[in-house]
């Protein structure tokens, strides 16, 4: 069984596989990133490189899920990206207020 899923995953393996798992790697390191900022604080934290992260790791997956014309797949990632950005545009609006 489990040659003949590797035999699948080789078969399977081509430039847009690759990318899904770079995307997907992003995606997943921004949970890294949170615990490692939220240890060193001491408390739990949102660094701003977690919504980097999951905005370059969702705009991944959903190029991915277009590629693939996987539409259950399209819709949570377009979701998401959208929240992403409106993340970062707060952080940015807000920092822009501290330094007046």
């Amino acid at each position: 069984m489990l040659s003949r899923f590797s035999e699948g995953l080789s078969g399977n393996l081509d430039m847009w596989v690759v990318f899904g798992v770079a995307a997907q790697v992003a995606f997943t390191a921004r949970f890294i990133v949170q615990w490692i900022a939220s240890e060193r604080q001491g408390r739990s934290v949102v660094p701003v490189a977690f919504w980097y992260l999951s905005l370059v790791g969702s705009f991944g997956l959903l190029v991915y899920a277009i590629v693939r014309a996987d539409p259950v797949f399209i819709l949570g990632q377009s979701a998401g990206s959208i929240i992403y950005v409106r993340n970062l545009m707060l952080i940015y609006s807000h920092r822009g207020e501290e330094r007046s």
